[in-house]
């Protein structure tokens, strides 16, 4: 029996509708969750690099925990342990239906699901990004920071105006990588039922057995919104003092 693909049973019907709510639910949640991870970041950022030193500690101990323990490990805390601590009450008002939060596609943006998701995404990507922004801040010279310091400037204005900006040219490569990792990691929300690609890619597996097809249109689907989204970053790219962005200088170095 010789080995065959059949694409038609994936990309028609109910397949095709389950992979498109499961890309717009996947690019739904990688927004949501950068924009958490970006505020978290800088949050972090701005305590582990303060004059305080019980600050920095507890930066620093979150920082260690979050990026030395399994990311599924800590999806599967926020969604089956930590959810079920907050008041009944909140948790009713998310299990509840929200239609005014449900975007086209039937995609709940208020429901255990996707707030679980975006906050574990959100906040295991905050530490890799605030400790490759401080990596960028370690590499400028001191003076910067004194310079800003006698300009007037205080901690948190010198680190937005002065440092941050030289800081993220330097270490833009390394955020965006972050970034595109979150979309990655977007995969593993499919354990808390999160009806991204990869979960509805498992339930066409289950309807049709089409598996082969299913991966392979999933992993195309990935492939795509990483691409996408590099281009998009790449835009937006901090210009160095030569005139080149700085992710241009880093492929020229």
């Amino acid at each position: 029996m010789g080995f065959s693909v059949d694409f038609a049973g994936v990309l028609s019907g109910p397949p095709l509708h389950w992979l498109v709510t499961g890309f717009f639910t996947t690019i739904v949640v990688t927004i949501a969750a950068s924009v958490l991870a970006s505020l978290l970041a800088l949050l972090l950022l701005g305590l582990r690099i303060s004059d305080n030193r019980p600050a920095r500690t507890i930066a620093a101990g979150i920082i260690e925990l979050f990026r030395n323990t399994p990311f599924l490990v800590q999806m599967m805390f926020w969604y089956f342990a930590a959810f079920g601590l907050l008041p009944s009450g909140i948790r009713d008002w998310i299990n509840a239906d929200h239609s005014w939060a449900t975007l086209p596609g039937n995609i709940p943006l208020v429901s255990p699901e996707f707030i679980a998701s975006t906050w574990g995404l959100g906040m295991f990507s905050a530490v890799f990004i605030a400790e490759e922004i401080r990596a960028g801040l370690l590499a400028l010279p001191k003076g910067q920071s004194e310079a800003a310091l006698s300009q007037g400037f205080g901690h948190w204005a010198s680190l937005r105006h002065v440092l941050l900006p030289q800081a993220l040219t330097n270490s833009f490569q390394a955020v965006v990588g972050q970034y595109l990792n979150l979309m990655k990691l977007s995969s593993l929300a499919t354990a808390i039922g999160l009806a991204e690609i990869t979960y509805q890619v498992r339930q066409i597996e289950s309807y049709n057995s089409h598996a082969i097809e299913a991966f392979a249109v999933g992993t195309g689907l990935y492939l795509l919104l990483g691409l996408a989204m590099g281009r998009l970053m790449l835009a937006f790219a901090p210009k160095r003092r030569d005139g080149r962005r700085g992710a241009e200088a880093g492929h020229a170095a």
